[in-house]
């Protein structure tokens, strides 16, 4: 049975992969073009991306469908990895390893800052210990028991974030630059709640022993 901390990771990387698959996407699109700078547009003439500015990247690739066909390539490894092999030890460097180059050959800029706070949130064996020490038990009982509606919350965060706005946006609904930055400050909040409740269950549950740092 996965842990909370797994299901979370997973999830959260479903959606990190899917964002960077649509930045690649864009991107291959504009078609065996050359980049007008360092920083592009994946969507630079697409209405539903209005509101997102064309979902700004940057890419180090001379060519837009060589660089879509890498990001796809990339963000594809990423959520296999993610949903396939996230609890084995080695799966912060693999992760930090293919955000990395997502970020330099055009997965925008959301997707592989999202990918290394998922990286270092595996990366949880003593500080994790140190952190449940600090916690009263009743305060960690209440997260604990909190985490799937914290989790349920921060995927719908994400998903308004990448699909809602845009489609708000497009119907002419709402398109607001503060709206915009205020969903993505409460995406970002929202991740970090729902990692820390799923350490607090995980330690409820047994998968974090608290005498031995982490058990997946």
């Amino acid at each position: 049975m996965r842990s909370a901390r797994q299901i979370t990771l997973a999830g959260m990387g479903a959606i990190m992969a899917m964002a960077g698959f649509e930045h690649g996407l864009g991107e291959a699109l504009q078609g065996n073009v050359a980049p007008g700078g360092l920083v592009i547009e994946s969507w630079p003439h697409s209405e539903f991306y209005r509101s997102l500015a064309g979902e700004p990247a940057m890419t180090l690739i001379p060519n837009l469908l060589v660089s879509g066909v890498l990001t796809m390539l990339l963000s594809l490894a990423l959520l296999v990895w993610m949903l396939r092999f996230v609890g084995r030890p080695d799966s912060a460097l693999i992760i930090a390893a293919l955000s990395i180059p997502l970020l330099l050959v055009g997965g925008g800029f959301g997707p592989p800052v999202l990918g290394l706070i998922l990286a270092a949130a595996t990366k949880v064996n003593s500080p994790s210990t140190r952190w449940h020490s600090k916690l009263p038990r009743g305060a960690r009982q209440v997260l604990a028991a909190s985490w799937p509606i914290l989790f349920a919350s921060c995927i719908m965060a994400w998903l308004l974030m990448l699909l809602g706005l845009p489609a708000l946006g497009y119907f002419s609904v709402l398109e607001s630059d503060a709206v915009v930055l205020g969903v993505l400050v409460l995406a970002f909040f929202l991740l970090a709640l729902a990692l820390f409740s799923s350490f607090a269950r995980d330690v409820e549950s047994g998968a974090i022993r608290t005498d031995a740092g982490l058990a997946w």
